[in-house]
């Protein structure tokens, strides 16, 4: 089956659940991006529940085939930085191959419903496929209650090329930054090694966490994840290899200013 043919599918699949967005949708069909762009959406705002083992069939297919064509990068090849277990690399995270990769998650932990929004969160779940959403759903069903700031979740990563992803809640900037995020935000990445070596993975890969729509200076927010990194790392020998994955221009000088 073409990928074309797997989309119009998946789509009319997602509709049937989904009736009250049938109208919006007759605007995105007969153009092959834009039926792949109402897919996203579709997923993107479908409420954490169980999918049918046809559909998880065909998405699953679906992302493994993008998931070749995008290419995957293996965090093992990465050449490090002066510090022989971290490694610098920019793109994106979805393609990384490591044990773990870091997800900025809301205190929903649900994913972000907003479709195709550019948010990290969005392009996690939309490459891991409607699974990684429902298996956050039981774990914050059984937790109760929202997910703390600077606390962290382990998931699968279904179709991600990594094998789990690593769920944190960042600390959000209203103003002058003040040293209660500072700390919260060092709890992020201290929480998510944490949580690594608990369950002995060897790589994980961090994004800028906070520094996108919750507004944390980048700059800070750098100085305190590589600080973090490096105290963690000196005194647990378990993680080999930290993978900081920066996105942008600005972010990649800031991080290399550090590190190289």
């Amino acid at each position: 089956m073409q990928q074309r043919e797997i989309i119009k599918r998946l789509n009319e699949m997602l509709l049937k659940e989904l009736p009250q967005y049938k109208e919006q949708a007759k605007a995105f069909i007969g153009n092959s991006n834009s039926e792949r762009r109402l897919l996203r959406s579709l997923m993107n705002v479908r409420p954490p529940m169980p999918a049918s083992e046809d559909f998880l069939m065909l998405q699953d297919t679906l992302l493994l085939l993008e998931r070749e064509e995008i290419g995957v990068v293996d965090a093992e090849e990465l050449s490090t930085t002066a510090n022989p277990r971290i490694v610098l690399w920019q793109g994106d995270i979805t393609r990384l191959k490591a044990d773990a990769i870091v997800n900025a998650a809301n205190s929903a932990m649900l994913g972000c419903f907003v479709p195709c929004h550019g948010c990290i969160d969005n392009a996690i779940h939309s490459a891991a496929g409607v699974q990684l959403r429902e298996e956050c759903h039981r774990l914050m069903k059984e937790q109760g209650f929202e997910e703390p700031t600077g606390c962290a979740k382990i998931t699968k990563g279904y179709n991600l090329p990594s094998k789990y992803v690593l769920h944190t809640v960042g600390p959000i900037i209203n103003g002058v930054l003040t040293q209660k995020s500072c700390d919260e935000l060092a709890n992020c990445y201290r929480a998510c090694l944490s949580l690594a070596s608990e369950h002995d993975l060897a790589s994980v890969t961090f994004c800028c966490i906070s520094t996108g729509e919750y507004h944390f200076p980048r700059q800070r927010a750098a100085e305190i994840a590589v600080q973090t990194v490096n105290d963690f790392l000196c005194a647990n020998r378990k993680i080999q290899k930290v993978v900081f994955n920066v996105f942008t221009q600005e972010d990649l000088f800031i991080y290399k200013s550090m590190l190289v």
